[in-house]
């Protein structure tokens, strides 16, 4: 696995299948900042899924042809047997593709995320055992409360300051640590 973090903000990414499954990835890809570049099929959406999804939603099973331009396809709520055929025209489409809980149908995974701001933690398994991934999760929640979205801002202003003065990356990433030291963040 490659851990990497894609900016999906200008990407089109396709959520097809059903239930609670296809919510949580919804709220996923809307979280990651790629709720304008996404279309979400769902043939019996909830009231939850159509509030969630908005204009974005097509009321309709996935066709082959909706993989059309589309760079990362996640399917949720489907059987192994409905997934497959979507998989694969999804992937002739030339999009990466993630059908949760069915690991040799899928080209990437989705880490345990905590977000704090643009401070974005993540916890893989790399599909072995997402129960340990989610407890993880939980555990880093706590210990990085809402504080850290701000506490990034002022080590992201630091650096930007110190990046205008010319000081080196090195002598930056010096001043980073001392920082954090003196603030006793990591204490």
């Amino acid at each position: 696995m490659l851990p990497i973090l894609v900016d999906i903000a200008e990407l089109k990414v396709v959520l097809a299948g059903d239930g609670q499954a296809l919510e949580r990835r919804l709220a996923l890809v809307d979280q990651a900042g790629g709720g304008s570049g996404g279309v979400v099929f769902c043939a019996t959406p909830s009231a939850t899924l159509r509030e969630a999804a908005g204009d974005r939603l097509m009321a309709r099973s996935v066709a082959p042809e909706d993989f059309d331009g589309a760079r990362i396809v996640m399917i949720a709520g489907l059987s192994e047997a409905e997934s497959k055929p979507l998989a694969a025209a999804a992937r002739h489409a030339g999009a990466l593709v993630n059908c949760e809980d069915i690991l040799p149908l899928c080209d990437f995974h989705v880490p345990a995320t905590v977000r704090r701001g643009e401070l974005t933690l993540t916890v893989s398994t790399g599909g072995a055992s997402p129960g340990l991934a989610r407890r993880l999760r939980r555990y880093l929640e706590g210990l990085f409360g809402p504080e850290w979205a701000d506490r990034l801002g002022e080590v992201a202003s630091r650096r930007s300051d110190w990046r205008a003065e010319g000081i080196s990356m090195a002598e930056i990433g010096q001043r980073t640590d001392a920082l954090i030291d003196r603030k006793g963040w990591l204490s």
